[in-house]
């Protein structure tokens, strides 16, 4: 549902929202039990999305798709002329929970078994919100596969509020879009990394970090064999990406 703050961005549209304005929308969603879906964009994504034809419609059927990175920040203002608000969901996820409280039904799909599992009593014990389900990303994610299938069915039957799909990009942005027609009406959100950080397998930096533009950094010290591609080579393509884009301006 784009609005007046929405724009495009290296071909896919995104709102100029700050992180309190996507709360009040998630959680007045979740009260009124309607769907909303909620999707975010960092440097990885805007690379993808130059070559996966599906995801530029995709976002511009998205309720809220928002900036998640400083590189798309720097890059809005180098092609806009302005920035964008970054947020990532670990920063609001919180006081969206805090307003529902037990009215808030999760359901987890994505991370390992033990982390999906350690996430969702986490989120029980802090903010004494329901869980409706859980799911490890390990199944079969085809489209029309059987272990697809069977958790669009249990999803249905759970009946949860709010829907956290955390599979990584851009798996989890292509089962959401495959499947979410089948989906009940639930605040739908790709929140990637977000189960690791309920879990608390993944410690966030400090504000100041993220204000400066150096959490990937961070991350990539943590986690140097999981993430040198997406960073030490991602990086550069994003920014060729951009340049061209400025050209094609």
């Amino acid at each position: 549902m784009p609005t007046e703050a929405s724009g495009e961005l290296m071909g896919l549209r995104l709102d100029n929202l700050h992180r309190d304005e996507i709360s009040a929308q998630v959680v007045a969603a979740a009260r009124a039990r309607r769907g909303l879906l909620v999707l975010n964009a960092n440097a990885q994504m805007m690379v993808l999305a130059q070559t996966l034809s599906w995801l530029p419609p995709f976002f511009r059927r998205a309720d809220i798709a928002f900036c998640d990175g400083a590189g798309v920040q720097l890059a809005a203002k180098f092609l806009r002329g302005r920035a964008l608000h970054r947020t990532t969901p670990p920063e609001w996820i919180g006081a969206v929970l805090s307003q529902l409280g037990s009215g808030a039904k999760i359901f987890w799909v994505g991370g390992k078994p033990e982390i999906v599992a350690a996430a969702a009593r986490q989120f029980e014990s802090r903010y004494g919100v329901q869980t409706a389900g859980i799911q490890h990303g390990f199944f079969d994610k085809a489209k029309n596969s059987e272990a697809t299938r069977d958790l669009v069915a249990r999803i249905n039957q759970a009946a949860p509020t709010i829907l956290l799909v955390n599979m990584g990009m851009p798996r989890q942005e292509r089962w959401l879009m495959e499947n979410y027609d089948a989906l009940p009406p639930c605040v739908a959100i790709t929140a990637g990394a977000l189960v690791d950080h309920a879990a608390g397998a993944v410690r966030r930096p400090p504000p100041w970090v993220a204000k400066c533009g150096a959490e990937w950094l961070v991350r990539l010290a943590r986690e140097p064999r999981r993430l040198w591609r997406r960073y030490l080579l991602g990086l550069p393509l994003f920014a060729m990406y951009v340049l061209r884009w400025r050209l094609m301006t």
